[in-house]
């Protein structure tokens, strides 16, 4: 008996279009991309399937949203081998090292360092002047203690975690969500975002690579982005505070939304991972398509997980590079099953009504 690898979920609108016509890429308007540092390495075959096989025939220009490695993974997306470009990020992100207890400034000057390795200046015109891909980030610009650096930031994230429990929409005292996008989109999808202050800033050469190291940047872990060029003036941090996993209104988006998520919960903000209750469901998302990895995949990982960030301080660096690198390569998996469910239009019976 063939062991399912992958799990795929939709919403109700969505359901119904893949029973009625199977999965197309001309289906799909929106793609998204979820933070959560190297949890991501197990998707990495799936990119690989999409970036370089299934979007590569579409007629229409397709949107991507992300936030943190999310974004990070789609910068591949408008560059001219965008699988050479994935394989390169995926590559540099497995190999990172730090010293034994590196500060924020080293953490920092290593996420700089792969940022200029994996997308040189002579890139970005490319990625800005096509429009196959229309690249769209979250950024979260910060306000009182939580725009600090320093011990008196922890002051403010513990003010917004208390607020965000009581109130999702209270985070909108601490934070403004900035949607930097591609030069070619009116960032329509986006239109009834009330729930939280939300800005819109342009990508532009000038602040591309600021933009993309600041949905990165993780509180207390990195520095943030101080002041992006083209933006409202402020210190920009990681795009999953306000959004990690979204829980946004996607009801606006021209046809499908495309989630290849590591997890099968989606948790809406960085302050709801320990609020179990506080969870997206397909109810909210009639459009949208989950595909993530199933338990029989995850316990067939070494340590019977995905990868996270607790691996930097719990494996040495030679167990951390070869358990990434076998999450990588079995993660290939979920993509070759992908491929043939998507061929044969076995995806009809793979795919179950997400409530």
């Amino acid at each position: 008996m063939t062991t399912d690898w992958l799990r795929i979920k939709a919403g109700r609108q969505a359901w119904l279009h893949v029973q009625e016509n199977g999965l197309n890429a001309d289906d799909i308007g929106l793609l998204l991309g979820a933070s959560g540092g190297p949890k991501w390495f197990v998707l990495q075959g799936l990119d690989r399937y999409l970036f370089g096989d299934f979007f590569t025939q579409r007629k229409q220009p397709l949107d991507l949203l992300g936030t943190s490695a999310g974004a990070w993974r789609f910068a591949s997306l408008g560059q001219a081998d965008p699988v050479a470009a994935s394989d390169l990020f995926c590559r540099l992100y497995r190999k990172q090292t730090y010293s034994e207890k590196p500060d924020v400034r080293e953490i920092t000057d290593e996420a700089i360092k792969l940022l200029h390795e994996y997308i040189p200046d002579n890139v970005v015109p490319t990625i800005l002047e096509q429009d196959k891909f229309r690249h769209h980030w979250i950024v979260t610009r910060c306000r009182g203690l939580s725009a600090v650096n320093g011990k008196r930031q922890l002051a403010g994230l513990l003010g917004a975690a208390a607020m965000n429990a009581v109130n999702r929409r209270w985070l909108g005292h601490f934070y403004d969500r900035v949607i930097f996008h591609h030069p070619n989109s009116d960032v329509g999808f986006a239109k009834n975002w009330v729930d939280i202050p939300t800005l819109k800033a342009t990508l532009t050469a000038e602040n591309f690579k600021s933009a993309l190291l600041a949905t990165g940047s993780i509180p207390m872990v990195l520095e943030g982005v101080r002041d992006i060029p083209g933006a409202p003036a402020g210190m920009y941090r990681d795009g999953g505070i306000t959004d990690y996993h979204f829980d946004v209104d996607l009801s606006q988006v021209n046809g499908l939304v495309l989630y290849p998520h590591f997890y099968h919960q989606v948790v809406p903000g960085w302050f709801d991972k320990s609020l179990k209750w506080r969870r997206t469901n397909g109810t909210k998302w009639p459009n949208v398509i989950l595909i993530s990895p199933s338990p029989e995949f995850i316990a067939s990982l070494p340590y019977g997980k995905i990868p996270d960030r607790t691996d930097f301080s719990k494996l040495s660096v030679a167990e951390r590079f070869k358990y990434w690198q076998q999450a990588v390569d079995q993660g290939q998996r979920m993509a070759d099953q992908l491929r043939e469910w998507v061929a044969t239009g076995e995806i009809r019976n793979k795919i179950t009504l997400w409530t």
